[in-house]
């Protein structure tokens, strides 16, 4: 095999992926945005939660993995087979499997994954070559060492914070003054400030300073 290998479209992908896990022993490692970067994912994820296979697979999820309902069943179920499951600490732009340490493949980050889907457009690129694998493999074992389990997501503590007050949350991030952010969102300068503090309170946070901390602690990062 060289070095990198260009898989063009999912057939091709499954092809190739087939054989290197038929077996529950094989060790599985996966990075990706949500649960559509990679096809079938669901489907596969299932098959695997069957046999004893799902104790050697870790998942690494962007937190926009928890934005729909049936995906967060999913995962929550991943974890109830034996899966490790995180989400990432930063914005996961591209996919990568590991399978057993050897074999390597990644997404093409420049296609999005809703044009792709089902059409065969999308590129993937495979390599076996052992300098390759171990170099990007480290750099996932640092995103998984900063990464939160999945279960603090699910924890009966964790506030709930919808989708308004988390468009506050990152402006405060952002740095923006109150005026700039109020205009980003289409609010009144008032409200801004009144869901400002309607955040505070929900976050348990004295000030806008410890709001981000609260956040950062419970994973609340834009994903």
């Amino acid at each position: 095999m060289p070095q990198i290998m260009v898989l063009n479209g999912d057939l091709e992908l499954r092809a190739r992926i087939r054989p290197l896990t038929e077996s529950d022993d094989a060790e599985w490692v996966n990075t990706a945005r949500d649960l559509d970067t990679w096809p079938g994912t669901r489907e596969a994820a299932r098959l695997r939660m069957r046999g004893d296979g799902a104790r050697r697979a870790r998942k690494l999820y962007s937190a926009v993995a928890l934005a729909d309902e049936r995906d967060r069943q999913i995962l929550g179920e991943m974890v109830e087979h034996g899966m490790q499951v995180r989400i990432a600490a930063t914005p996961l732009l591209q996919g990568a499997v590991f399978i057993d340490r050897r074999t390597m493949i990644l997404t093409d980050s420049t296609v999005s994954a809703p044009s792709a889907r089902g059409r065969g457009r999308r590129t993937y690129k495979m390599s076996a070559e052992p300098a390759l694998v171990s170099g990007a493999y480290a750099l996932f074992e640092a995103a998984w060492e900063t990464a939160t389990d999945l279960a603090a997501f699910f924890a009966a503590d964790r506030p709930l914070i919808g989708a308004r007050a988390r468009e506050v949350l990152y402006a405060l991030g952002s740095g923006v003054t109150d005026v700039v952010a109020a205009r980003e969102l289409g609010v009144s300068l008032r409200t801004y400030r009144r869901r400002v503090a309607e955040l505070l309170v929900t976050l348990g946070a004295e000030s806008r300073f410890q709001a981000g901390v609260r956040a950062g602690e419970l994973g609340l990062t834009r994903g």
